[in-house]
């Protein structure tokens, strides 16, 4: 466990959040890997289904990441406040109520997975591949929630390490087992699925193991009680805004594979291996935001708002400089990147892959300022400010996608990306520039304004 409310500021984010950064790339690597080897060794149409279906595999998603940071930030404000038995409670109470969530999800997912596939204009030739990967990871939704819950506790108790380790070896694994299942064992996009869906099992049984060993280690004055109402609300109340805005984008990510779907097959293949690649980024940004919200609760926790501007300046320097050989790779190495997921490409899969992130990549400096000072306002607990920046973006992403579609085709697509993250990026600077951080220190503290000023003289 690491204290972050004191040091360097910009010592303690990188320290921090490089683990961080490492996992969320071992992390897409599932996803990569699936795509990787779906085309190479399968063929197009493979990695077109898995590409199709991994947008609805987001919604899903969506909710364990909602129950991952609801619980991070909860966590972190405790640590930070010292209430370390209302802490050991808070993880119970999350683990509970994620098993509940998790159950309804899978029963749901399982009766809509087709429909959902037809609702969003699936080509013919890939349904059934897409509906079988969408299948299998389905059954795997437990994996996938107490594998996030319990690295958000990692992270709201300062670690960033174990998950970083844990997230290496599934993912390597992953990659030996997707090439085993499909060029030995002789399957097709099944095998892709399980795969992941055994490699996952593994990682999430030993992060949860973990969670539950050190938890027995830290002292509390009194026990903790395995649940609390107030907590479980206190949880839903960064958790269900986080679960509805992943949802959206998750939504809205469907409706933009809905409209690129009738440009053919060979469209939703380049795309496919192109998003991939831009996910890697944007989801990297997300997490070192998520490692910015531990910060900021934390140091929020601790009534010290100064510190939380401090790391806001050190995290827009630490996602840009990370943004920078990102950006460069994919402007001038994107045919290359794109041919590591096809086999033998078509022109018009290799062109909307390249033109996609050729035409995004300048802008991944917009998206990384907008994701840091997300962090920090999710960190705050202000999350109708967070949640008007993000569906913000979402909503524009998804008008101009479709109005400019019908002129320009696949490009008027792409363009919506960084309109969207330009657009996000202002929002948030602006709400960020009109909280009170003083009030929202003593508020998450638990302090009250005049206790924290000194008496008069």
């Amino acid at each position: 466990m690491h204290d972050l409310t004191h040091g360097t500021p910009s010592r303690v984010l990188w320290r921090f959040c490089l683990p961080l950064f490492g996992s969320v790339i071992f992390q897409q690597l599932y996803n990569i890997a699936d795509s990787l080897v779906a085309g190479q060794c399968i063929g197009e149409d493979a990695l077109a289904a898995v590409g199709n279906s991994y947008e609805v595999t987001l919604i899903f998603l969506a909710f364990a990441f909602g129950c991952n940071i609801g619980t991070s930030v909860i966590v972190s404000q405790l640590f930070g406040a010292r209430r370390l038995s209302d802490m050991k409670t808070a993880v119970y109470t999350s683990m509970f109520s994620c098993a509940v969530l998790c159950a309804l999800l899978m029963a749901a997912g399982l009766f809509l997975s087709e429909p959902l596939l037809r609702l969003i204009r699936t080509p013919e030739n890939i349904f059934r591949d897409s509906a079988l990967y969408l299948d299998i990871y389905i059954l795997g939704l437990p994996f996938v929630f107490f594998y996030n819950v319990a690295t958000g506790i990692f992270s709201a108790l300062g670690d960033s390490r174990t998950p970083f380790l844990f997230l290496a070896a599934s993912s390597t694994a992953n990659i030996a087992a997707d090439f085993l299942f499909v060029t030995a064992f002789g399957m097709g996009v099944d095998g892709v699925a399980w795969a992941t869906f055994l490699c996952q099992g593994v990682s999430c049984l030993l992060a949860v193991v973990v969670v539950f060993r050190r938890l027995t280690r830290i002292p509390t004055e009194q026990k903790a009680a395995l649940f609390s109402f107030p907590l479980l609300l206190r949880t839903a109340r960064i958790a269900v805004p986080s679960i509805f805005q992943q949802s959206f984008i998750s939504v809205g990510n469907i409706v933009i594979q809905g409209i690129i779907n009738p440009f053919g097959s060979a469209a939703i293949a380049g795309y496919a291996a192109a998003v991939k690649l831009n996910n890697l980024t944007v989801t990297s940004f997300t997490t070192i935001g998520n490692g910015i919200s531990n910060y900021t609760a934390q140091n929020l926790g601790a009534g010290n708002d100064a510190r939380v501007r401090t790391g806001l300046r050190a995290g827009i320097r630490m996602t840009c400089l990370l943004a920078l050989p990102l950006a460069l790779c994919y402007f001038f190495a994107g045919e290359w990147l794109i041919r590591l997921f096809l086999n033998d490409p078509s022109d018009a899969a290799l062109e909307a892959g390249i033109l996609f992130l050729r035409i995004v990549a300048p802008f991944y400096f917009a998206v990384a300022c907008k994701l840091t000072i997300d962090g920090v306002l999710r960190g705050a607990g202000q999350m109708l400010k967070f949640m008007t920046d993000t569906l913000s973006d979402l909503l524009l992403r998804i008008l101009f996608a479709y109005l400019l579609s019908a002129a320009l085709g696949l490009i008027g697509v792409w363009l919506a990306w960084p309109i969207g993250w330009i657009i996000g990026v202002l929002l948030a600077f602006l709400f960020y520039r009109c909280t009170r951080w003083d009030h929202v220190a003593s508020k998450v503290s638990g302090r009250s304004d005049a206790a924290q000023k000194p008496p008069a003289a």
